[in-house]
């Protein structure tokens, strides 16, 4: 289960960086084991939406020690529940970068509860922030990721849809939905944007030792089983990115 929190787009309460648009340049560097297509990662812009959140700050990190420029994006620069948020988050990425080359939405919420518990407010929400939001992200990012692999670029868009996407949960069949949803636009994009040369990237990771269940919009979270590392599933994710894949279903983070 990818992370969440309920007050921003991150995924603990971490405080937010804010969305900082004039990073500073780093020099690539390969990490262990990263002998992938994009190896070199030095002036690559990527849009991170969530990235002070359990799994977003981590592949922030490890995408800059690879030489990319990260624009940090959370719910206190723009809200993804805004019809116009995913517009002026690209929009201000653009204005400041001149380009993009990656999308990481490492953004979502959570609620618990049997289905006749959850109220309307929170269904809204959670397609809102999980399958409405990264819709319209994909979309403005869209033309500026073809214009990357028209520079001879490897752009690349990232989704998080999680476990739940392939096995739904009881407790969780909202979210579920949402989740569901997200990955059925992906797997349609995977196969219409890479006409465009560009690289659709869905993690399904299980539950993962994140803020999620600890901040749900509503409802109680069960006893979840030791989940998985953090920092190991954001390096299989940034693996992922480098080696070129195209999906990371459940069992690849097991």
């Amino acid at each position: 289960m990818e992370p969440c929190q309920k007050l921003s787009l991150a995924h603990d309460s971490r405080k937010s960086r804010g969305c900082s648009f004039a990073m500073p340049k780093r020099t690539a560097r390969s990490l262990p084991g990263y002998a992938g297509i994009m190896s070199n990662f030095d002036g690559a812009v990527v849009l991170m939406i969530g990235a002070t959140g359990g799994l977003g700050s981590r592949i922030t990190t490890q995408l800059e020690r690879l030489g990319a420029s990260v624009v940090p994006v959370s719910r206190a620069d723009f809200d993804l529940r805004d019809v116009d948020g995913p517009a002026k988050a690209v929009a201000a990425t653009i204005a400041n970068h001149g380009r993009l080359d990656g999308l990481v939405i490492a953004a979502g919420v959570v609620a618990f509860g049997p289905i006749e518990s959850v109220s309307d407010a929170a269904i809204t929400e959670l397609f809102a922030t999980n399958t409405l939001g990264p819709i319209r992200l994909i979309r403005e990012a869209t033309p500026h990721l073809a214009a990357s692999a028209a520079a001879g670029r490897d752009p690349f868009i990232v989704t998080f849809s999680g476990i739940v996407a392939d096995a739904p949960m009881a407790g969780l069949a909202s979210y579920s939905a949402a989740k569901a949803a997200l990955a059925a636009f992906t797997k349609a994009a995977t196969r219409e944007l890479r006409k465009s040369g560009i690289r659709v990237l869905d993690a399904r990771p299980g539950h993962t030792e994140t803020a999620l269940s600890r901040h749900p919009i509503e409802g109680i979270a069960p006893t979840f089983p030791a989940g998985l590392d953090p920092d190991a599933v954001a390096a299989r994710i940034v693996r992922a990115i480098v080696d070129g894949e195209k999906d990371l279903p459940s069992t690849e983070f097991s």
